[in-house]
């Protein structure tokens, strides 16, 4: 049991100061009043410290003690994590309703993995062996989908004295000794570790592999690679949470971790209900069995969602350290800098720009540089991908959380209200979204495929950038005034949104769409596209182009060509050619 280490004397929100303190540092975790409500000391001066609690501090009063734990906020990290879903704090949602009902009351105390669950362990190292930081004492199949890695600990390192056989054990039992320079350390299933201290680092490599979405308009035209970080900003309506989910579902890293910051509760209902209903794609079991949950919505704690993303981050190195390619989806960066400002206020900081605190820059940039693709050793490469949803008021991208964003990010893909409005998903616009990891990825794209991806995607840019331009003539003259050549602009740039950009998630054939069916299809309409333009040369008018019967097949090839049926798009090449053939006989 914690010994008093001061006492409250003002309380102000979820900010407290105590006086007579002693024994506490600076980010130690605290219990407040005898309810034990745990807090973490965020200012120290003299005899006095600064906390802000993680919990409702209604009906608190001066005068209370303050308990030290001498330990800083950290998760527990083991098996168990899979499956399960857990708050801002990494308390497990579902024990918690199991205990308490469906709203967490005050001073509940729940253990975020569950120490009497007993699992099979596979010993992979010997007595005598040496290990370092995040080498693999053994494995247990915490899924079906995934292989839990009972790794060392990052601060150990020596030779292995004693090493458990194979059994079913609980998390808390000895399943290892290490013999290191300061003495002999007992090494259990699961560890602790600060949620806002970075795991080992190890060697950085420059990110060369795509992390693969399957929706057409991010691998294509704004990619994102493994280890990479993205924002997706965008106002009310216009999809963020939707998009991913497709992105959780879809892309191909091993480890999903969700992160739900401050979004409103219903929302998060629907992923609570939700995720346990889906189906991964690749194996066919369900997607939860590699996915973890943090829920925090905006009734919780603030202080809880101004951890809740360094608790998932956490998380997230923890499965890299593994080996595994992890992708975390943070629901949204906006609602935890809110919970900075709040907090910020409530300690009479000097305000920055709206409100937000000074440091709000250098907090999104020590999240998102935790991102990255590493060499673990052994020749295995591991990532942490980071897409961060922004929610900026009123849909305004110059706002201060979307523009430091993108001072910290690789990959920006902005939201369009009017595309969403036109029903058009995903939403993102062609023209505000960007991705600076074209050049990296290319390699990847020239060795997996014959057809040239870099070319594609420049002249799809080319012709959306001048559709663009000719759409404000359109609006003051109308598009008769245009030639013809211009026209055909206009119509494959009406082609490409519809057949490519636009993707129905509710289509078996269409949710997903693997690498070599989006060239293909690119490929294609820039083959109608060079072909009807050598015939508009020759005078042919366009309503001859727009109306040959091929443009519907292109339109429909999205839908009807499966990603397991692609030499289809050999058939629909031929008949382009074939009409093509007659149309420019006419005009020979």
């Amino acid at each position: 049991m914690a010994e008093r280490e001061g006492i409250v004397y003002r309380i102000n929100g979820p900010v407290i100061e105590a006086k007579e303190v002693t024994g506490i540092f600076m980010g130690d975790i605290v219990e407040v009043g005898e309810e034990r409500l745990i807090g973490e000391t965020i200012g120290l001066e003299e005899d006095r410290a600064v906390i802000q609690v993680y919990e409702d501090t209604s009906g608190l009063r001066p005068g209370i003690n303050v308990y030290g734990t001498g330990l800083p906020l950290a998760v527990e990290l083991g098996p168990g994590m899979i499956t399960n879903t857990f708050d801002g704090i990494q308390r497990p949602l579902q024990l918690i309703q199991d205990q308490v009902g469906n709203f967490i009351t005050r001073g509940v105390r729940v253990s975020a993995l569950n120490r009497e669950k007993k699992w099979h362990f596979q010993p992979k190292v010997k007595v005598g062996d040496r290990v370092s930081t995040c080498s693999i004492l053994g494995v247990v199949q915490e899924t079906y989908l995934i292989e839990h890695r009972i790794i060392v600990p990052p601060d150990v390192e020596g030779e292995i004295t004693y090493i458990i056989e194979e059994g079913d054990y609980t998390i808390e039992q000895t399943i290892a000794k290490v013999k290191t320079a300061t003495g002999e350390r007992e090494l259990q299933m699961f560890h602790r570790w600060p949620v806002r201290q970075k795991r080992s680092q190890f060697p950085r490599l420059n990110p060369s592999i795509p992390l693969v979405t399957g929706q057409r308009i991010l691998d294509f035209l704004f990619p994102i690679a493994k280890g990479g970080v993205a924002a997706i900003p965008g106002g009310f309506g216009t999809g963020k949470t939707v998009l991913q989910h497709s992105l959780a579902k879809w892309c191909d890293a091993d480890i999903i971790v969700y992160i739900g910051c401050g979004e409103r509760g219903n929302e998060m209902t629907q992923v609570l209900e939700e995720f346990p209903q889906l189906v991964d794609p690749k194996s066919g079991r369900p997607l939860m069995e590699r996915t973890v949950l943090v829920a925090n919505t905006s009734n919780m704690p603030v202080t809880a969602r101004e951890s809740s993303i360094y608790t998932g981050i956490t998380i997230g190195e923890y499965f890299r350290d593994m080996g595994y390619h992890v992708a975390i989806m943070a629901d949204s960066t906006s609602r935890w800098a809110e919970a900075l400002r709040e907090i910020s206020g409530r300690l009479e900081e000097m305000p920055a720009e709206e409100g937000f605190p000074a440091y709000l820059a250098s907090r999104l940039a020590e999240f998102y540089e935790r991102a990255g693709l590493f060499d673990i050793g052994d020749g295995r490469q591991a990532s942490v991908s980071i897409v961060g949803a922004v929610s900026p008021p009123g849909g305004d991208f110059s706002e201060p959380v979307t523009q430091h964003t993108r001072r910290f990010i690789r990959c920006f893909w902005g939201l369009d209200p009017e595309l969403a409005g036109a029903r058009h998903f995903p939403a993102i616009s062609w023209t505000d979204s960007y991705s600076e990891y074209i050049g990296d990825l290319s390699s990847w794209w020239a060795n997996s495929f014959t057809i040239s991806w870099v070319e594609l995607r420049t002249k799809f840019m080319e012709l959306l950038q001048s559709e663009q331009g000719l759409q404000q003539i359109v609006k003051l003259v109308g598009p008769d005034a245009l030639p013809d050549s211009e026209r055909l602009i206009l119509e494959i740039a009406r082609i490409i949104k519809i057949a490519f950009l636009q993707q129905n998630a509710l289509s078996e054939d269409d949710a997903y769409c693997v690498s070599e069916k989006q060239l293909r299809m690119a490929h294609t309409i820039m083959h109608f596209y060079d072909r009807a333009k050598a015939i508009i040369e020759k005078g042919a008018p366009i309503f001859t182009i727009s109306g040959l019967r091929v443009v519907q097949d292109i339109l429909r090839m999205k839908s009807r060509i499966p990603n397991d049926r692609l030499n289809e798009f050999d058939d629909l090449m031929a008949t382009v050619n074939e009409q093509m053939d007659e149309l420019e006989a006419r005009y020979n």
